[in-house]
């Protein structure tokens, strides 16, 4: 079973995902293409957010993407219709009652997915079922406990807290971009290489700026405001500080830095 998606399914949310994709594009994807006729599975495609670069990078596979959530896979199929993209097939399945025989696909990818499961490790195990011999199983996951910034903020630091707590309640796990490597290992695959892929973000790059800083990582604290005052892990005041003092990174003297991490894994 997957876990409540702590964000939400609401069009801010929709538009969050697309901000972030859109700006991380080269930093996650620019390694990621697969052969023609290649067979691939996306597993837990969300809206489409990722679906596109995806499908762009590999124009000649045959890519089927799948979501627990039928207005999500509603939203991608919209997305790579209007991308003009004719090589993505989506079905609703939840990650793990997936209706393929196993060895379906040659490669597996799987973006910001994992951080929202509570049983991450029975996941990549059942989607390794559904790898070829030989083909390999691509993860990217981000890591809030990477999160630093200028100027420091201990209001900023504990707003992030609240969002890593929320998801912990949840069953998910908002620090796993590090656990790649071991998770990978423990559900059996091998060559595992984690690479770390930092986000650093000053004010001569004004399109992270806007794209990563402000619309990507501060919308989504943002966004768990409501969830976290009510959970009783900030007071308002000084969860407003922390979300003021994010968006003070964004200033022309302020930095922001993350990290991702990706890893590949064959079966």
């Amino acid at each position: 079973m997957s876990t409540p998606y702590v964000h939400g399914y609401d069009p801010r949310e929709n538009i969050r995902l697309q901000d972030q994709a859109a700006t991380l594009v080269e930093l996650l994807h620019s390694d990621t293409a697969y052969p023609a006729g290649s067979c691939v599975l996306e597993a837990g495609c969300g809206v489409g957010a990722q679906t596109v670069t995806l499908a762009l990078n590999s124009p000649q596979a045959a890519i089927t993407s799948v979501d627990v959530s039928e207005a999500s896979v509603t939203e991608a199929r919209r997305r790579v219709t209007a991308a003009g993209l004719t090589n993505v097939e989506f079905q609703r399945a939840d990650i793990f009652n997936l209706p393929f025989a196993p060895g379906s696909f040659d490669h597996v990818f799987v973006c910001f997915v994992l951080e929202h499961l509570a049983r991450p490790v029975e996941a990549l195990r059942v989607l390794k079922g559904l790898i070829k011999d030989g083909g390999t199983i691509t993860v990217i996951e981000g890591d809030h406990g990477s999160a630093y910034f200028h100027p420091d903020s201990d209001a900023a630091r504990r707003a992030v807290q609240c969002q890593v707590e929320l998801q912990r309640r949840a069953g998910g796990n908002a620090l796993i971009g590090r656990e790649l490597y071991p998770l990978l290992c423990e559900a059996g695959y091998g060559s595992v290489r984690v690479s770390p892929r930092m986000v650093y973000v000053d004010s001569s790059k004004p399109a992270f700026v806007e794209g990563f800083t402000k619309k990507t990582f501060t919308a989504m604290i943002e966004g768990v405001r409501e969830s976290a005052i009510e959970a009783g892990l900030a007071d308002a005041q000084v969860f407003e500080q922390g979300i003021a003092d994010l968006y003070r990174t964004a200033g022309p003297d302020g930095v922001f830095c993350y990290t991702f991490f990706k890893a590949v894994g064959t079966k």
